[in-house]
């Protein structure tokens, strides 16, 4: 591997990380009240132009670490607009029963 794959590969992992502890909490929480959801809407936009750029340019890197963010901002911008009822069916629907 040559260091500029070891650097997207490095980039694309703490990407694609840094969403888990957001939607955890929120899974935990059923709380989204201080979470921005200007910042999210446009992440979740951004996202999906980067999937589609990968798409097109046939990059399956840009393609699978794009996408997965796309799915865990996409999740915390859900459960951002969703009523706290509904976000507690999500997250209880999500939670494993123990």
């Amino acid at each position: 591997m040559t260091p500029v794959v070891i650097l997207g590969s490095l980039a694309a992992i703490a990407s694609t990380v840094s969403f888990a502890p957001q939607a955890i909490k929120i899974i935990r929480t059923r709380e989204t009240k201080d979470i921005s959801l200007g910042m999210y809407a446009i992440t979740v936009i951004g996202f999906a132009l980067w999937c589609a750029y990968g798409v097109l340019l046939r990059q399956w890197p840009l393609i699978a670490s794009n996408s997965i963010c796309l799915l865990l901002s996409g999740f915390i911008l859900v459960m951002k607009l969703l009523s706290p009822r509904a976000k507690k069916t999500v997250a209880d629907a999500v939670t494993p029963k123990t």
